[in-house]
């Protein structure tokens, strides 16, 4: 619900009901993850997914029944074989998805709103709602802050909410979204076969977390085409270059920050985490080898560098003779990007973020025709060792 967070804002704002689907569960071939969803107002329009359109048609349906009797329900969709008409998954994947009336007189509207104003922000926050349980605590909802703090109630057991909010805030520290399952007098106690004791609850957590970085250094054209692209994917996106002559509002409008400092000065100084991508443009020795030597030694995602395959090993010539291990060298992308035979900067910055794709996801960036690998990957973002890439740039600059 948390990615259409924005908009459903805006119709708390101006006071609409409306139902939300939200895909709480995925299995198989699925085309939208936990947290997906759809929402349908009282005057009929839609807007999200939840299938990419597979079953768009009978979810839209079941939020107006909501909006109806103010019930929520779970339902399940997937593949029929036996009439290709049917409501169903083409691609053969099963998803569950939770549909929760949000009308102006519902109990847990407060809460929504307060989740949805945190989503729409950029805010931190862990959202969960029960989605399998006794039918008057389904969607009961409570929104968990960074510091374990919580508005809302799961209603039930007075432990029931200190639990799940200190599960979701774990959830939320690593910015998972997923289903949990908790004992309905609030314990994670196992019983002694292994399994959780007495009535159990399963909630659904969404977590809200601020867009995630990309740094590029380097005002050239590659990098403007590279921070449209960047943007387009969600990413907060700032320019870094000491030349304040090429670093300015006008070459870089879509870009959130511009900033006029040394490189590795500024690395130096701004906050990076786990989810940061670095792309160095620079294409300058004085410039790369610094901010480069830094980069490898921090907790990043995705740290690349453009330059033709001269400029490449001359560059990792000039780091190891400041100290740079070989092992902290596999971690650089160099010579950045994935080979699609990119020529124009728009090509090359698509390259650039293919790479940053594979790299958080997994991918082995091989065509999909003929392969045999999945097109979804499981478990969340991964780095493989650049080894497992296929690394070209655009035409070479020595």
């Amino acid at each position: 619900m948390l990615d259409i967070a924005e908009d459903l804002h805006r119709w708390v704002e101006q006071g609409r009901d409306f139902a939300v689907a939200t895909v709480v569960a995925v299995s198989g071939s699925g085309p939208r993850q936990p947290g997906a969803a759809l929402a349908v107002d009282g005057e009929g329009t839609a807007i999200g997914s939840v299938s990419g359109g597979c079953v768009e048609g009978a979810v839209y349906d079941l939020c107006q029944q909501a909006l109806e009797d103010g019930e929520s329900v779970v339902e399940q969709f997937g593949y029929s074989d036996e009439d290709a008409f049917a409501v169903g998954l083409t691609c053969g994947g099963v998803i569950d998805i939770l549909v929760t009336p949000v009308r102006t007189d519902s109990p847990a509207r407060p809460v929504f709103e307060a989740a949805l104003a945190a989503g729409a922000s950029g805010d931190a926050a862990a959202f969960a709602r029960i989605i399998e349980g006794p039918a008057e605590l389904r969607g009961r909802a409570l929104l968990v802050h960074p510091d374990g703090s919580y508005e809302g109630s799961l209603g039930g057991h007075p432990d029931l909410d200190h639990t799940a909010a200190g599960e979701a805030a774990a959830m939320l520290d690593s910015g998972r979204t997923g289903t949990l399952t908790l004992g309905a007098d609030g314990s994670c106690a196992l019983a002694e076969d292994g399994t959780l004791s007495g009535q159990l609850l399963t909630l659904l957590v969404e977590s809200s977390v601020p867009a995630p970085r990309m740094i590029v250094f380097g005002a050239i054209d590659f990098a403007s085409a590279l921070v449209r692209v960047g943007k387009f994917l969600g990413y907060h996106v700032t320019v870094c270059d000491a030349r304040p002559i090429f670093a300015t509002r006008t070459r870089f409008p879509e870009a959130d920050d511009i900033v006029i400092e040394w490189p590795h000065t500024y690395l130096e100084r701004t906050e990076v985490d786990g989810r940061t991508v670095l792309c160095v443009l620079t294409h300058d020795a004085k410039f790369d080898v610094p901010l480069l030597q830094l980069a490898l030694t921090l907790p990043v995602a995705y740290v690349g560098a453009m330059g033709s395959r001269r400029t490449h090993e001359d560059r990792n010539t000039r780091l190891r003779e400041v100290g740079v291990t070989d092992l902290q060298l596999t971690r650089l992308h160099s010579p950045i990007g994935l080979d699609l035979g990119a020529r124009t900067p728009e090509e090359t910055a698509l390259s650039i973020a293919s790479e940053i794709i594979a790299a958080r996801r997994g991918g082995t960036g091989v065509s999909l025709t003929g392969a045999h690998t999945p097109i979804h990957h499981d478990g969340g973002d991964v780095s493989p060792p650049p080894s497992a890439m296929t690394q070209a740039v655009p035409p070479a600059r020595s």
